[in-house]
């Protein structure tokens, strides 16, 4: 009964393919021959949908970005260091303390004031002053006045420079240790930014070069220091700039740092997203004429804020390129435009407006 129901079954299915040949045979006849003798379909050139952009002419920097830490200027052939922590120079315990956070001091002020195990400073300050009278006097010997104001030099703080009082940590009655910290005082005009570069992006850094400094506001200044030598514990070479005295930066401030290497002036520039660079490493951009898209060979160089330095054989300044639909273009094809250039780098959707630090020329 299966066997008999199996062979039925076949017998439909045959006949059903037979019926469908015969009418595709008939379909084929009345339309005027065989389909495989048909002309193939012409040559249709692909239409896509892209955003655009220009070719503009640039000022680009290269750079090597960095973070660095304010601090007080470093000593110099011309100048002593712009200050620093102050310790006490003897074991004692805190007598008086002179200045207050904030204070404007003269070089040789006295900030803090010790008494030690073995002399008060009100003792010590009255023996300079007997020494002084004594020595007028022909009653004592220069070294007996050289040692009481050794001995007094051990029981005070004293500004060794002019500058702010920023910090005081000493307190009238605390046994202090000799070296402990008990005031600071810097010069705020005599500022620097000291920051670590990893010696990889290191090996072009000159001084005098530019470095902006990106704080609010950012502000300019020129690099006075390239450590020779690399710190093990990391790899990094310590770079140091001077800060502006008007730069409204603070002693201890974390800040991002921009040294500029070489500045490329007049080039041709164009959208980062424009340029397109391949598996064998070579770069081109899709130029646009009328509607029609064709990929164009550059060479890619300086990258700043979104633009690419470029150069090609026929490129032109205000030249139309395509900047969303560029990757994965053909070389040749209908483009149909869907935006107006204001979507570029650094645009403010306002025509002429930009906030790009890269300078048009």
């Amino acid at each position: 009964m299966k066997l008999k129901s199996f062979i039925i079954g076949a017998v439909m299915v045959l006949v059903a393919g037979l019926c469908i040949f015969g009418l595709t045979k008939m379909h084929s006849a009345d339309s005027g021959g065989d389909p495989d003798d048909a002309p193939p379909p012409e040559n249709v050139t692909p239409v896509v949908s892209v955003q655009t952009g220009t070719i503009k002419r640039m000022t680009l920097h290269r750079y090597v970005d960095g973070y660095g830490t304010v601090e007080p200027a470093p000593a110099s052939a011309e100048e002593p260091g712009a200050g620093g922590p102050l310790a006490a120079p003897t074991a004692g315990v805190v007598a008086r303390v002179a200045v207050v956070p904030g204070q404007e001091v003269k070089k040789g002020d006295v900030l803090v004031e010790l008494n030690s195990s073995t002399a008060t400073f009100a003792y010590a300050k009255a023996e300079v002053e007997r020494q002084k009278k004594l020595l007028e006097q022909q009653n004592t010997s220069l070294k007996n006045l050289q040692d009481a104001e050794a001995q007094l030099a051990s029981l005070q703080v004293v500004a060794p420079i002019s500058g702010t009082v920023t910090r005081v940590s000493a307190r009238e009655g605390a046994a202090v240790d000799a070296n402990a910290v008990l005031a600071e005082v810097i010069d705020l005009s005599r500022l620097a930014v000291s920051a670590e570069i990893p010696a990889s992006q290191a090996n072009d850094l000159k001084t005098g070069e530019e470095v902006q400094i990106l704080s609010e506001p950012p502000v300019s200044t020129s690099l006075s220091f390239v450590s020779p030598t690399v710190d093990r514990n990391d790899g990094t070479v310590l770079v140091r700039a001077a800060a502006p005295a008007d730069g409204k930066l603070r002693p201890g401030q974390f800040v991002a740092v921009r040294i500029v290497t070489a500045t490329e002036t007049n080039s041709f520039a164009a959208p980062a997203e424009s340029v397109i660079t391949g598996e064998d490493g070579k770069s081109f951009v899709v130029l646009v004429k009328g509607d029609e898209g064709s990929q164009v060979p550059v060479t890619a160089g300086v990258r700043e804020n979104g633009w690419v330095e470029i150069s090609g054989e026929g490129l032109k300044e205000g030249d139309s390129i395509v900047t969303t639909g560029a990757y994965g273009f053909p070389e040749k094809a209908k483009v149909r435009n869907q935006n107006s250039p204001e979507g570029e780098p650094g645009s403010t959707h306002k025509e002429g407006t930009s906030t790009n630090s890269a300078k048009e020329k």
